[in-house]
């Protein structure tokens, strides 16, 4: 949808339509030619993602408090707005690709919406969409692993070396397949309660010979990579998995 608002509609137009889905504002004027220049390519993503984004067009001559509020100093300004604040902006006349990889970022492609869907069905199209798109790769491995369809699994997985999470859903699969039936117990725990499931890798990994490490590590690093960062139970087991290795 494009419309143009001014100073009386914008709040309903831009700010709190913007807490439902992306709305995107070009600051502009009738004299400016790069805005002339800019906003085919504007209307052009807009209309292409229609129902997801909105194209909110503001004459900054006609609504000069609107430019001053937000500090535009220089047109074309585009800003765009998401939950009710500025989430991106650029200044000038971008190139057609440039503008449609801005609001890429302010927009789900089809297959990020398929993943975020989560089921099979819909991670298996976003593959075929993108191929080897890792989130969705890593979580139909995820899928065919707990329904023991495991070396699908593993050919999913096997492209994504370096994603510390893929390759620790995979060492957990050859894990498994060991035989060891304490090893089995380890991965369980995992799966039910992480802390407990930690506590029994790093238990098998000071017993495990040097052919079992290897995985055994990837198996917690893969864990691991499942939390933020900050969360204070990867901080303390990526330090008690640092005092086991070295």
């Amino acid at each position: 949808m494009i419309v143009d608002v001014d100073e009386a509609t914008f709040e309903r137009e831009v700010i709190e339509a913007s807490r439902r889905a992306p709305v995107v504002v070009d600051f502009w004027a009738e004299w400016c030619a790069p805005c002339r220049t800019l906003t085919p390519a504007l209307e052009t993503a807009a209309r292409a993602r229609e129902g997801k984004v909105t194209l909110a067009k503001v004459d900054v001559d006609a609504n000069q408090a609107l430019a001053a509020r937000y500090r535009v100093q220089g047109i074309p300004a585009v800003k765009a707005f998401r939950g009710g604040g500025v989430a991106d902006e650029f200044v000038g006349a971008l190139p057609p690709a440039e503008v449609e990889r801005f609001f890429d970022r302010l927009v789900p492609s089809p297959a990020e919406e398929l993943v975020a869907a989560g089921d099979e069905a819909s991670l298996r199209e976003a593959l075929k969409l993108e191929p080897g798109r890792p989130d969705a790769a890593l979580a139909l491995a995820r899928i065919l692993r707990d329904r023991g369809e495991e070396d699908e699994a593993l050919e999913l997985l096997e492209p994504l070396r370096g994603d510390f999470a893929a390759e620790g859903l995979a060492a957990r699969i050859r894990l498994g397949r060991t035989g060891d039936a304490d090893l089995d117990e380890a991965l369980r725990r995992l799966d039910e309660d992480r802390e407990r499931g930690l506590e029994a890798l790093l238990a098998a990994l000071r017993e495990a010979d040097d052919g079992l490490r290897d995985e055994l590590r990837r198996a917690i690093v893969g864990a691991l990579a499942e939390l933020e960062p900050s969360d204070p139970t990867a901080r303390e087991y990526r330090r008690r998995l640092a005092a086991e290795l070295y």
